[in-house]
């Protein structure tokens, strides 16, 4: 059949028609090999560009079709989808980028925009034109999920996932459930006690019918793809195997250890906030005097985050003692105050009009903590509104410490092959577009495991990892791109540079009979487990490697044609 291409180019109101002369380019687009219909859109992914798209693939019998827009990690997927829709086969269609790769790049210059767009646009032609149709692979869905970490995030999506009636494999490596909160006395901004919370769910878990608990029990190895996971726990000497369709991760955080900072190790009645309220609960007799140091540990060189709701935890303390003794001297010392949200604002307001003292300080001139033998006794700090030093005198210090990532981190992201990001935290797909999901297809994040996290943030990314989790497990099977990685096996010399780069784990060893009989080892690619992201092909000395959508023969014909000049 011959070759007839559609072309639709996008002015994107002025990101690109401001730039770059867009009927300029749709008359070049014209004149390329194979096109028989070329237009401009003020705005191509809107219904009215969109119903163009299909209207001219019957009218104009297209069977190829390039768009001229922008970035295609947000609207590949719609332009495929409106392609198949108006009956051509989606993966017939190219994506030519030219606003990221041309007129944001080249804002001062649109005459060389214009021509660089027509280069892409050409270039877009050639590769469209070798493209061949291709099918989704489709992939059975096992209806159970597993679910890492114990904590309220954790609780949470186990309990929504369960009342859908999925079986769910609760995995927590402690013997209780409840994470960090079970050791909280009271949560912000209504100081209820922390149990209130937790022991109701804590039960309706426990007791449900389709979730197991494994207490007391690690992940040993996690192996397979989306809908199809191969699990291993262990638990003592022995060990489990489990198989589920999807994986939430929520195995939270950890509280910092100051060790070394404003005399914590040194002085009996300096801790944190978190081991103030595991030993004093609502028993505060005998402080009177009470200095809190917020970012102890946090925005600094080794650790610049924000710890995020550390201000509001120093702040709720600093509430409770004064509710119990009204006549309590508090300093809240701190470099500024997070306290995001009108609740929150509300909170902070509440504190002030108690009478508890905020005294900003200045990271270069840090407070200092002295006391005798092992009690802390004073406080010192420069005031910077006030310009001097202040001293007061204190029956405890309270450091406020940020969480910190779980130790096992590094380990989970090796074993799921998952990234971590440069703190130390889960890196999420996307965090925006994709915030509780992993670039590996069927593995969720929640709550504290992707960043320090409040409460109800904690319980919204629950139900959010449940609601994605959820999605292949009702469907019954998973479909994946079809541009993915293969394996020409008699040009493989198995050198296993692509088992090496591969950062999904989706190559392995295989068994293959030569046509004279004898049997070799070669590499060969999941399709469910490839992402296409191309490093195989890169690392491939041989050529044996090729990228469906992205072979050689596509990619040399769009460099060849680099070489024309546009007029």
């Amino acid at each position: 059949m011959p070759l007839r291409i559609g072309v639709f180019i996008c002015h994107c109101g002025t990101n690109i028609g401001g730039i770059v002369d867009v009927p300029e380019v749709v008359e070049y687009a014209r004149t390329l090999p194979n096109v028989v219909y070329a237009e401009g859109n003020l705005y191509t992914c809107s219904e009215d560009g969109l119903s163009s798209i299909r209207d001219m693939i019957e009218g104009y019998d297209l069977n190829r079709v390039v768009v001229a827009s922008c970035t295609p990690r947000t609207h590949e997927p719609l332009f495929r989808k409106n392609c198949e829709s108006g009956g051509l086969n989606k993966y017939l269609f190219e994506f030519v980028n030219i606003r990221e790769h041309c007129s944001w790049v080249h804002m001062d210059r649109h005459d060389s925009a214009t021509l660089k767009a027509k280069d892409l646009v050409r270039m877009g032609v050639a590769k469209v034109s070798l493209l061949t149709p291709q099918e989704d692979l489709t992939t059975d869905v096992i209806r159970a999920s597993l679910i890492i970490g114990g904590g309220i995030s954790g609780l949470t999506a186990a309990l929504t996932l369960a009342n859908q009636g999925y079986q769910v494999e609760l995995v927590e490596k402690k013997d209780r459930l409840g994470g960090l909160l079970r050791d909280v006395n009271r949560v912000f901004p209504t100081n209820d006690p922390s149990k209130e919370l937790l022991d109701p769910l804590i039960s309706a878990v426990l007791n449900h019918k389709k979730i197991s608990a494994h207490l007391g029990t690690e992940l040993a190895d996690v192996n397979g793809f989306v809908g199809n996971f191969s699990i291993l726990l262990k638990k003592d000497a022995g060990t489990e195997e489990l198989k589920v369709g999807t994986i939430i991760l929520s195995t939270g955080a950890r509280e910092l250890k100051p060790e070394g900072m404003f005399g914590y190790g040194q002085f009996n009645n300096v801790m944190t906030q978190l081991e103030f309220e595991r030993r004093f609960r609502s028993n505060y007799h005998g402080l009177n005097r009470v200095v809190m140091i917020n970012c102890v540990g946090a925005r600094v060189e080794e650790r610049t985050y924000c710890g995020r709701f550390c201000c509001i935890t120093g702040i709720k303390n600093a509430i409770l003692l004064k509710e119990e003794n009204p006549q309590t001297e508090i300093s809240i010392l701190h470099r500024d105050i997070m306290a995001c949200g009108k609740a929150f604002e509300d909170y902070y307001r509440k504190a002030l009009q108690m009478g508890i003292k905020f005294i900003r300080y200045s990271v270069d001139f840090p407070p200092e903590i002295v006391g005798s033998d092992d009690m802390a006794d004073k406080g010192k700090v420069y005031h910077e509104l006030m310009g001097r030093d202040v001293q007061m005198e204190t029956d405890i210090v309270l450091l406020t410490t940020p969480l910190v990532p779980g130790e096992d981190n590094q380990e989970l992201s090796r074993m799921m092959r998952i990234p971590v990001g440069n703190d130390g935290y889960f890196l999420e797909a996307h965090q925006k577009l994709r915030p509780v999901e992993f670039p590996s297809d069927g593995i969720f994040v929640a709550g504290c495991a992707r960043y320090p996290t409040e409460i109800s943030e904690c319980v919204a990314q629950g139900y959010a990892a449940a609601a994605k989790a959820a999605v292949p497990m009702a469907r019954g099977q998973v479909i994946s791109d079809a541009f993915t990685s293969e394996v020409a096996p008699l040009r493989c010399s198995a050198c296993g540079r692509c088992i090496d780069v591969c950062p999904f784990g989706a190559i392995d060893w295989n068994e293959f009979k030569e046509p004279s009989g004898e049997t070799k080892r070669v590499a060969m690619v999941n399709p469910t487990e490839c992402k296409g992201c191309g490093l195989c092909v890169a690392s491939c000395l041989s050529g044996a490697v090729q990228m469906r959508g992205f072979t050689d023969e596509q990619i040399l014909a769009m460099v060849n044609t680099t070489f024309m000049v546009a007029s």
